[in-house]
């Protein structure tokens, strides 16, 4: 049974989860939403585990609902109407066939994550129902969500009660960001006292998406005794590489390999920072340690523990 209709897909909408994980040596990189707290917490709002959403970019999706269900609009602040009438985010709702859900432009941040009762169905492919468009592989049909789609969800039983994310929690997505990262693996090829990635302001260029963000600021020399190149290697979500113009380039989560010496590496906490901002917004890098790096981490999780147990 059918429980959403598109009636207008938005900018760049495609179905989501955790991600792709252990085929990137056979060239298919992780995909998989690039804010995970939002994430997490849109599906905890409406009582899934880690079920598929729809992930929202820039411009969000006119849809007609075809079944009674709980949703929840997490990430960034796109403004949502049902039926006309205007709907918070970071809580859950209640809607029934016939009703009209518009969540419209961008106000603040780039994302928006929308969970439903059950999660999303579709095919699971290589453990995963994460849509890479590149491979056309997952999510529906491996490509964008298009006017008359229609999507079927899992049937599970509904809230016995609304859900509702406490103020405190709800992340604000700046327009200037800071951005901590841990330096390497090719910090050798740099001279890291002298770099001006620490400390400078770093622009969102046009050329940003899930591939990755290319940006633009003081120009970041490699050594000359160093090749402007290396070795094609596996890379990660975060890797800042830098090509011979010297314009960082963080990758994400639908790149698999990298060429170009990787100056420093964006912590996991941060990343969806990163992926929040849009073009004409800034960021600025701050160096830590690994012990921070892992502190950071283990208070992000002890957080969403938190949020858990509240519900």
């Amino acid at each position: 049974m059918s429980a959403l209709k598109i009636m207008a897909p938005g900018g760049f909408t495609t179905i989501q989860d955790k991600g792709r994980f252990g085929f990137q040596q056979m060239g298919v990189p992780t995909s998989g939403v690039l804010d995970s707290f939002a994430y997490e917490m849109a599906n905890l709002l409406v009582g899934n585990d880690a079920s598929a959403v729809l992930e929202i970019t820039v411009m969000g999706p006119k849809l007609e609902i075809k079944k009674e269900m709980d949703i929840a609009l997490t990430g960034a602040k796109m403004g949502m109407t049902l039926n006309d009438t205007p709907v918070e985010q970071w809580k859950s709702i209640r809607v029934k066939p016939g009703d009209f859900l518009t969540i419209s432009q961008v106000q603040q941040g780039c994302r928006a994550y929308l969970a439903v009762s059950g999660g999303i169905k579709v095919p699971r492919v290589m453990g995963s129902f994460s849509t890479y468009v590149g491979g056309k592989i997952g999510g529906f049909k491996g490509r964008p969500l298009q006017q008359e789609d229609t999507l079927e969800t899992h049937d599970v039983p509904l809230l016995p009660s609304p859900r509702t994310l406490a103020h405190e929690f709800i992340p604000r997505y700046p327009t200037h960001a800071l951005i901590r990262v841990i330096s390497g693996p090719q910090d050798d090829y740099f001279n890291l006292e002298e770099t001006p990635l620490w400390g400078s302001d770093y622009m969102v260029t046009p050329k940003a998406d899930r591939m990755g963000y290319r940006l633009m600021g003081n120009p970041l020399p490699i050594k000359e005794n160093m090749p402007k190149s290396i070795v094609s290697e596996p890379a990660m979500p975060g890797s800042i590489q830098i090509p011979p113009d010297g314009q960082p380039i963080i990758l994400l989560v639908e790149q698999t390999v990298g060429g170009y010496a990787k100056i420093a590496t964006v912590i996991s906490t941060d990343l969806s920072k990163v992926a929040q901002t849009t073009p004409g917004d800034t960021l600025v890098f701050e160096k830590i340690n690994l012990k921070v790096a892992h502190a950071l981490h283990r208070e992000e999780t002890l957080k969403i523990k938190k949020i858990k147990a509240s519900f």
